[in-house]
């Protein structure tokens, strides 16, 4: 089952052991067998006590000697069952275990895809990463330290009651005491634990986005010297783990303790008095019945034990579910579903007085912007920091919902489209480009199958690439370590338009994907980008003029509005705000 089949199970963070029972559901067959493998191999629990009863009470009456022999042979039948049988119970459950956190992990992954570009610019990268790798971890281990305890202390609790009711009935009411006991024991852990887990949850969040944050800085904190500072804040996010820790350390370490020396002295109770209505003759009860009795209190109240040394893992485990239903259950997802898929793009691209606010803005950051962009036509956007160059190229890419007016590709309303199937005509060059840990080959051709080798060359030649590709020992078999580390900016780039090349858009939108260059690699750039821009509706957000000259249209922003549209000459001849930005460059 992969993240789709997951989407089916409703991960209700309200209800989490609601929703493990949901989890383990998806895998009746195999969950019902472990359990059936599980009462056979647990068998000698309950039945060990039996056996030592028996063969006590063959001992007191001194023989016959071929039932010791009989419950000697029962015993290790009993036993050497256990393995093949704990085997299988093993490869079914644990299978089982392995594939809901699997689906966990992917449905989190899939989920992340549908999710809004907005939902990913709030939330921290470092979190998202954590609730991915650790609460779905958190969820197996829960899933696997609980199950054998739990599984066990209901085969006892079974085999002790129907034995006992069988041998000593009147001793059954003394094995009710234990339930009350450690349901009320519960009751006063849960209270504290909930709130306590997730405090200790938000802390570990909390550190995480310190880390990432420190690494993302790195470079920032070494060159002006304040790695203390750095050092700092990570400490302080770890204290906070720290404190919260400790803090459902001790809660749990209290429990444990109370919980342990309730159930033990119920335990002496329980053998006093089995020895009590022996002694007396208050009850029928012989010196084998007396080990049957308290062994199966001990085995009740050990078990108990477990049980409810189990609860922080489960508290952990379903706090760790609440945690994944933050993103089960954001409704900031991107819509397309029932939406019209689009087979065939020209590239002409209509914005008719387009407006957008961001949520908890004072002012729009665009405004009753209109502009229609013919199919093959270079659009330049220039403007101040600010003024809405982005987010009008990031409402073109459907990142962003217009909250006025509308967007049309090829007379179409793209609030009516399958935007998955529009971006399969679209390429992005953004202002640093975005690799990942593998070869050249598989960065150039990443979400694209059977792409041929002449093909990957082709584009490698037209971004200006293959001199990168010559240079390394294993050509482009090479490793570019993480985000391309082992390039220089300008081969990033060129890479990156490589990549765009290789897709063959219909539509580019480039954002200042020369600004972060020197002139050398600024000029290699350039020219590959010319190539790729040829023939394709292309918008530019430009922060040097220098690089928009050659572009059909440039138009200018300010606060968010269309200010002029020309071309460099006409614009520069009209005086207005871009000679203006012109003026101010060339000086």
């Amino acid at each position: 089952m992969d993240g789709k089949a997951l989407s089916q199970v409703e991960i209700d963070g309200r209800r989490p052991v609601r929703t493990i029972f949901r989890l383990l559901g998806q895998h009746r067959r195999r969950v019902l067998l472990a359990v059936f493998f599980f009462a056979l191999k647990d068998t000698p629990l309950w039945l060990l006590p039996v056996v030592t009863a028996r063969i006590i009470d063959v001992v007191v009456a001194r023989g016959p000697l071929s039932e010791l022999w009989l419950w000697v042979g029962i015993a290790l039948v009993a036993l050497l069952q256990n393995y093949p049988n704990h085997v299988l119970y093993t490869r079914f459950f644990m299978g089982a275990v392995r594939r809901i956190g699997a689906e966990l992990r992917n449905g989190l992954a899939s989920r992340l895809q549908a999710l809004s570009i907005g939902f990913h610019s709030r939330a921290s990268s470092a979190v998202v990463q954590t609730k991915v790798v650790r609460d779905a971890e958190n969820v197996e281990v829960m899933l696997q330290q609980t199950a054998h305890p739990l599984l066990s202390a209901t085969m006892v609790a079974l085999g002790a009651i129907t034995m006992t009711a069988i041998a000593v009935p009147a001793f059954l009411p003394l094995y009710a005491l234990a339930v009350p006991i450690a349901v009320l024991l519960r009751a006063w852990l849960n209270r504290r634990s909930i709130e306590r887990n997730e405090r200790f949850r938000r802390e570990v969040e909390h550190f995480s986005a310190r880390v990432g944050e420190m690494a993302t800085l790195l470079p920032i904190t070494r060159a002006h010297g304040v790695e203390r500072t750095a050092v700092d804040r990570v400490a302080s996010g770890a204290e906070g783990v720290r404190v919260a820790g400790f803090e459902l350390d001790m809660l749990n370490g209290r429990f444990a303790s109370v919980s342990w020396v309730t159930l033990q002295l119920l335990g002496v109770a329980c053998l006093a008095l089995a020895g009590w209505a022996s002694i007396t003759g208050f009850l029928p009860v012989t010196a084998g019945e007396v080990v049957l009795l308290s062994s199966y209190f001990a085995l009740l109240t050990n078990s108990a034990n477990q049980v409810l040394g189990l609860l922080p893992i489960i508290a952990r485990g379903t706090e760790s579910i609440r945690s994944v239903s933050e993103v089960m259950q954001e409704p900031d997802l991107e819509r397309n579903e029932g939406k019209r898929a689009v087979a065939t793009v020209r590239g002409d691209i209509a914005l008719q007085r387009v407006g957008f606010r961001y949520g908890g803005s004072e002012g729009p950051a665009l405004a009753d912007v209109s502009l229609d962009i013919r199919a093959g036509e270079t659009i330049a956007f220039v403007g101040s920091s600010g003024s809405g160059k982005s987010t009008l190229l990031n409402l073109v890419l459907g990142f962003l919902r217009p909250t006025s007016g509308r967007i049309l590709l090829d007379g179409e309303d793209m609030e009516e489209l399958d935007l998955r199937s529009v971006r399969r005509f679209v390429s992005v060059v953004p202002q640093e480009s975005v690799l990942f840990e593998g070869t050249i080959r598989e960065n150039v051709a990443y979400g694209l199958r059977g792409v041929g080798d002449e093909r990957i060359r082709t584009a490698l030649e037209d971004a200006n690439a293959t001199e990168i590709v010559e240079a390394l020992p294993r050509g482009w078999d090479t490793m570019v370590g993480e985000r391309g580390a082992r390039l220089s900016g300008g081969q990033r780039q060129r890479l990156s338009i490589a990549r765009a090349l290789v897709r063959d858009p219909r539509i580019l939108l480039l954002d200042e994907p020369t600004s972060a260059l020197d002139p050398e690699s600024e000029a290699e750039v350039g020219a590959a980008l010319r190539r790729l821009m040829a023939g394709r509706t292309t918008l530019v957000v430009a922060h040097r003029l220098s690089t928009i000259r050659s572009a059909d249209r440039i138009a200018v922003l300010e606060q968010g509005r269309i200010v002029e549209v020309g071309s460099h000459q006409q614009l520069l001849r009209a005086g207005g705000r871009y000679a203006e930005l012109h003026a101010t460059q060339a000086g």
